[in-house]
């Protein structure tokens, strides 16, 4: 069972049912999922809110757009080099104060600075001991400012791709498990041989999920 690799083609590959290969990869993804749970950004962060699916005619676009399923996308830099170290994208019900509140303490660490465009909200990272450098992105001088945002929109470029370009229709309640598989894939791209032998440890260690349970939504985090 590869990931990214489209349901239908690992179906043949395995020589099993089409069912059978999406129940054996939402399982794997799920142990992604529970194994990027207990990890914490730290350090130098960009945060920014992003948005999966939504009815693109006859409704309003961007931010509230029905059928939009948001989730927040923050991305750890190197404080030397500013490269891109470590991911995380969740699902969150909204851009509220107190979901981005409750969303902080359990991901960001004590002490990270936190850089993200100037939606309210985001200060709430300062709850959970972290410093909040908001950016006004809008207007001719926000242009430049969109700069310092450069990895956390790179990122979602290529996650929205790869999971457009890769599956034809994913379901709101199950998003959390395909953005897993990424930010999986990403945070251990630095030991790449290494990289099925941890997912069949986690795989292993994972409580047992019948079809029932891997049919249900999401808990949000």
């Amino acid at each position: 069972m590869v990931p990214g690799i489209y349901l239908l083609t690992q179906s043949k590959q395995l020589g099993i049912y089409y069912n059978s290969a999406w129940l054996m990869k939402h399982k794997l993804m799920q142990a992604m999922l529970e194994r990027e749970q207990g990890r914490k950004l730290s350090g130098a962060i960009q945060m920014d809110d992003a948005y999966w699916g939504g009815r693109r005619r006859g409704y309003k676009r961007g931010r509230g757009a029905r059928g939009k399923t948001p989730f927040v996308a923050a991305v750890e830099t190197d404080p030397e080099s500013g490269k891109p170290l470590r991911i995380r994208m969740d699902r969150v019900r909204g851009f509220r104060t107190r979901e981005i509140d409750r969303w902080s303490r359990k991901h960001l660490a004590d002490g990270a600075h936190v850089r993200s465009d100037g939606l309210a909200c985001f200060a709430a990272v300062k709850q959970a001991g972290c410093t909040h450098e908001p950016l006004v992105t809008s207007g001719p001088k926000g242009r430049q400012r969109r700069k310092a945002f450069v990895w956390v929109d790179t990122l979602l470029g290529n996650v929205k791709n790869a999971i457009a370009g890769t599956y034809h229709a994913i379901r709101a309640k199950h998003l959390p498990r395909y953005l897993a598989e990424f930010v999986y894939r990403f945070n251990r791209r630095f030991d790449l041989a290494g990289m099925v032998a941890r997912l069949g440890a986690a795989a292993a260690l994972a409580p047992p999920m019948p079809y029932k349970l891997v049919t249900l939504a999401e808990a949000h985090w």
